[in-house]
């Protein structure tokens, strides 16, 4: 079993992304609110940390991220109105509901970029690592909302009698798309840009480590 060992640019580069992290939760900048949801910009850090460092970086960001969630259901940073009515109906599964998608997200884009640099290059790579974060955290964000909530008279609202598929196609649409694209076009560049400044293991140099 191997260990998780990072270099010193992989801890300043995770240092960096807690940080950005931690200015896109408490300032506007990283939310941009549309209805009862925002679309976030820290899915972005995510997927530049599981690029970085593997699935346990991913995992460490995603759950900073996770944390810094919860904390707005109480006003702390940014603060969400979704968020503050869940909390006020059970504040334990708000936690469950805030925390575990964005620290799955992580580790799981992490596994994606591991898989994914073997059979592409490093922009292609990060771009699709990028994707799939934006992706996963909102599947997984809205999946644990209808299964923690669904029995609740707020979720019963919001559904209106839809199925659940329709209903978080709906709920999320524009702004899942939004994510998608800046998290797909960020991470791939700066993503690529990192492999080239060699500040994180190429994924040429990954595949002949391999070899």
């Amino acid at each position: 079993m191997q260990k998780t060992k990072w270099n010193t640019k992989q801890l300043v580069i995770l240092g960096l992304l807690t940080a950005l992290t931690m200015i896109f939760s408490f300032t506007p900048i990283g939310s941009i609110p549309v209805g009862p949801l925002v679309i976030t910009l820290n899915v972005i850090p995510i997927a530049l940390a599981a690029v970085a460092a593997g699935p346990i970086g991913g995992l460490v960001i995603g759950s900073v991220f996770g944390l810094l969630s919860f904390l707005q259901c109480f006003g702390i940073g940014v603060p969400s109105g979704m968020g503050a009515i869940l909390a006020d109906i059970n504040p334990f599964l708000a936690f469950v509901q805030r925390f575990v998608p964005r620290a799955l997200d992580g580790f799981l884009v992490g596994l994606i970029f591991k898989g994914v640099s073997k059979l592409t290059n490093s922009y292609v790579a990060c771009a699709v690592t990028g994707f799939f974060s934006a992706f996963l955290n909102t599947a997984l964000f809205m999946t644990a909302l209808v299964v923690l909530y669904g029995n609740t008279e707020y979720v019963q609202g919001l559904m209106g009698g839809k199925n659940i598929l329709v209903f978080i196609c709906t709920f999320v649409g524009v702004n899942a798309v939004c994510e998608m694209l800046a998290a797909t076009i960020v991470t791939g560049a700066v993503g690529a840009a990192l492999c080239k400044a060699k500040l994180i293991p190429s994924v040429s140099k990954a595949k002949t480590q391999q070899a």
